[in-house]
């Protein structure tokens, strides 16, 4: 039947429905932060898309039903949104083949990425590169078309002088940053993909880090590996100070 959602508890559930939950997989990616603030990002390897299973409004929330629709027709949903009433088919909110395909079309329009291909199966290979000066805080990856909600590493300013990295898409503990109804669900799958290195270069002061080998000396500074699999529960984390 079709059903009318007015409260807000409902429209909150449509959008995190709407929503990706996007982690990594397999991959390699590397962070370069100069004392200057000029800096350099990559990500190459997969992407997972989670179907968000869970996600559905319990079959408490409606509140109104309006008239049986035909036996034979798509089990829909209705919401109003900015007083408009929105319809989408519930069978196809979770990964298939056009909301994938939709997903690639939008990250492959955003700067950085240089290729984005959809593999199957929710899965895409992704060859990410940007460079610029850290004026203001960075997230990867992040994008409004594609309704990606969990950043894989963000990079933030801390006052004057420092620049705070975490990885919190690096971990398997990503989960307890996604929606609360994700949260125990295709998260603890997408956790058990995890296998990648994420390597952090610097020449500026390290003020914090969370690797417990430490950082190592190298041509350009002073360099930071964490080794991610589904035991990685903590994530990546760094605070350098930099130029005023």
């Amino acid at each position: 039947m079709a059903v009318l959602f007015r409260s807000l508890g409902a429209m909150a559930a449509l959008l995190a429905l709407s929503a990706c939950l996007v982690t990594p997989g397999k991959f390699e990616s590397t962070l370069d932060i100069r004392a200057d603030r000029q800096f350099s990002f990559t990500y190459k390897g997969e992407i997972l898309a989670s179907d968000m299973k869970g996600l559905e409004p319990s079959p408490a929330t409606p509140v109104e039903e309006t008239e049986p629709q035909p036996k034979d027709s798509a089990y829909t949903k209705t919401a109003f949104t900015a007083g408009q009433e929105e319809r989408f088919d519930a069978s196809n909110v979770h990964g298939d083949e056009r909301q994938m395909q939709g997903i690639a079309t939008a990250l492959s329009k955003e700067k950085g990425f240089r290729s984005v291909r959809y593999m199957g199966r929710n899965r895409f290979e992704i060859d990410y590169a940007i460079s610029g000066r850290l004026t203001h805080s960075f997230l990867f990856p992040f994008n409004s078309d594609a309704k990606i909600i969990l950043p894989f590493v963000a990079v933030e300013l801390r006052g004057d002088d420092r620049v705070r990295v975490k990885a919190p898409g690096y971990s398997s503990d990503f989960d307890q940053s996604a929606p609360p109804m994700a949260q125990g669900g295709s998260g603890n799958d997408a956790a058990k993909a995890l296998d990648g290195v994420f390597t952090l270069t610097t020449d500026a002061e390290i003020v914090s880090q969370n690797q417990e080998d430490g950082a190592q000396t190298v041509a350009q500074g002073k360099r930071i590996l964490w080794k991610i699999t589904p035991l990685t529960t903590e994530a990546p984390t760094a605070t350098l100070r930099v130029s005023r």
